[in-house]
């Protein structure tokens, strides 16, 4: 009878040790994943107003990822494009980023009021919130920097 009150506490120990330590690992795998992504692109998190405002201060244009949480080439973007060195280095240093959940927060409005019906889109936007270009689905980190380049040169020249 001890014996198997011995056995069932040391098993009920070892639960609660590896329940106990899981979080921790996942903690530890989240801030791999920050530091991936600081070599990426830089985005402002569900703030429409600061993302316009941040443009006009800098003169940039705006670059938007409307993605929905459970839209799959949407996470395939996060994973695999946003976070590519060079378009990191292309997009931080010619766009003010942000990123839209188009069904909460600010993403609600922008949704309705420019029309995204498909996920994942892509914008770029001037200050004046005038569309410039758009792009919808997944496009792979060349393809992106291109998107930007094209609406780059398609800009007329300021003196």
């Amino acid at each position: 009878m001890k014996y198997r009150i011995l056995l069932s506490s040391l098993l009920l120990t070892a639960v609660i040790l590896v329940v106990a330590f899981v979080p921790v690992a996942k903690k530890q795998s989240n801030s791999t994943e920050n530091k991936k992504t600081e070599t990426g692109i830089q985005f402002i998190e569900e703030n429409w107003t600061k993302a316009v405002a941040e443009a006009k201060k800098q003169k940039k244009l705006i670059f938007i990822d409307a993605y929905t949480s459970w839209c799959g080439p949407c996470k395939m973007l996060k994973q695999n494009t946003f976070t590519d060195k060079a378009a990191g280095d292309f997009f931080n240093k010619n766009f003010v980023n942000i990123a839209l959940d188009m069904e909460k927060g600010d993403g609600i409005a922008f949704a309705q009021k420019y029309q995204i019906a498909a996920y994942p889109t892509l914008l770029i936007m001037d200050a004046d919130q005038k569309s410039v270009s758009v792009s919808e689905g997944y496009i792979n980190p060349a393809q992106l920097i291109e998107f930007g380049k094209y609406v780059i040169n398609k800009q007329p020249k300021k003196n």
